[in-house]
């Protein structure tokens, strides 16, 4: 819960408020160096006092793009008016929207407690950049994935780009079309700059910025890693598909079917999860994209694992790095989770296309991604 002060503060600059209210509350103060945190704060719409002013929502947007025929089956996303309280587990949801010279989109961002406190100590945060799959709506996908509740214990940034029905008639990713599977057209160039906007605007850790996505999410994750990995730190790709294996609607039907021959992902790192009983894109896809990326990522031993104290068992495939002073480093991780369908692992009913009895993705991709060194 937010804490609200009772004495008045002085009418000073609100980044010299904003550090007296962190030593009224934390008993800390905050070195003179601190960077001044007014255009963050005031963007996040809190006020000099701490209080919090109700988030003014984006004007409406439109676009233009492919559309197609239905990929997939994911089903109509849920009503998102009882969907509010399963998204913001004590943070803030701010309705925002990006426009650039590749076009516009809607997006949700979900700001943790710790938030402005971490901007006014001068501290960066991590944000997780999450791709729904067809159908799906951002709040629905953050219903379902809880990956606010995960984002929360950490202090993460959790962005969830919409996907108009302008752009696709059934809201997906259009991963298949070649016109978006570059770095600097279409929708990998789009997302590349609303990253870069949240980035710049609310104080992140440019060595930490990962996405991950379900479905179509998780396909038009793997093209963003390929075509921005200086941006990406690490790609959770759920129930997708790998870069480049289709090139129109009819050859991604058949890669949803085969797999395909995906392009690597390039040096990435990757945490992929996929179930067995997917019957909508199959789960050799999973091991197509590991086994693609395996040499750029130069993961040079496996490590194969059958876990089965945590839902629903599921084979773990770690690729390990081992440098030259003997640290080894887990550089990707896959899991091909027993009777899981074509739904989020761990996931809540509260959103579509979940599987609550299985491992939870959500926290342990972010896990990983926390953990991983930034690059250099």
């Amino acid at each position: 819960m937010r804490h609200h002060p009772t004495t008045a503060l002085p009418t000073t600059g609100l980044g010299d408020r904003v550090r007296q209210l962190v030593t009224e509350t934390t008993g800390r103060h905050l070195p003179t160096g601190t960077p001044d945190p007014t255009g963050i704060l005031a963007r996040l719409g809190l006020g000099p006092d701490g209080s919090t002013a109700a988030p003014t929502t984006a004007p409406g947007w439109s676009s233009t793009g492919l559309g197609s025929a239905g990929l997939g089956g994911l089903p109509m996303a849920r009503a998102t008016d009882h969907l509010a309280a399963a998204t913001a587990p004590g943070g803030r949801i701010l309705h925002l929207t990006h426009s650039g010279p590749h076009g516009e989109r809607r997006y949700d961002l979900y700001v943790p407690t710790g938030h402005a406190a971490a901007v006014a100590r001068g501290v960066r945060v991590p944000l997780v950049v999450m791709l729904h799959g067809g159908t799906q709506t951002a709040a629905d996908f953050a219903a379902g994935t809880q990956m606010n509740a995960a984002a929360e214990r950490h202090t993460v940034l959790v962005a969830y780009p919409e996907q108009p029905p302008a752009a696709n008639p059934q809201r997906y990713w259009n991963w298949f079309a070649p016109e978006h599977q570059g770095p600097a057209s279409g929708e990998p160039a789009l997302l590349a700059g609303l990253i870069r906007h949240i980035a710049g605007e609310y104080g992140v850790d440019r060595d930490r910025v990962f996405v991950a996505g379900l479905s179509a999410g998780g396909a038009m994750t793997a093209v963003l890693a390929a075509t921005a990995p200086d941006l990406i730190a690490g790609a959770g790709i759920h129930s997708g598909l790998g870069y480049r294996v289709a090139s129109d609607v009819g050859s991604a039907f058949g890669a949803m079917r085969t797999g395909g021959s995906p392009t690597s992902t390039g040096r990435v790192p990757l945490f992929v999860v996929h179930g067995t009983a997917d019957g909508t894109v199959a789960p050799v896809n999973a091991d197509r994209i590991l086994a693609a990326a395996q040499a750029d990522l130069r993961g040079e031993r496996r490590q194969v694992d059958r876990i089965t104290d945590d839902g629903r068992p599921y084979r773990r495939t770690r690729l390990v790095r081992q440098a030259a002073d003997g640290t080894a480093t887990v550089v990707a991780e896959q899991w091909l989770v027993d009777g899981l369908g074509h739904a989020w692992s761990g996931g809540s009913a509260v959103g579509s296309y979940t599987d609550p009895q299985g491992p939870d993705a959500s926290a342990a991709m972010l896990d990983f991604f926390l953990g991983l060194r930034p690059a250099g």
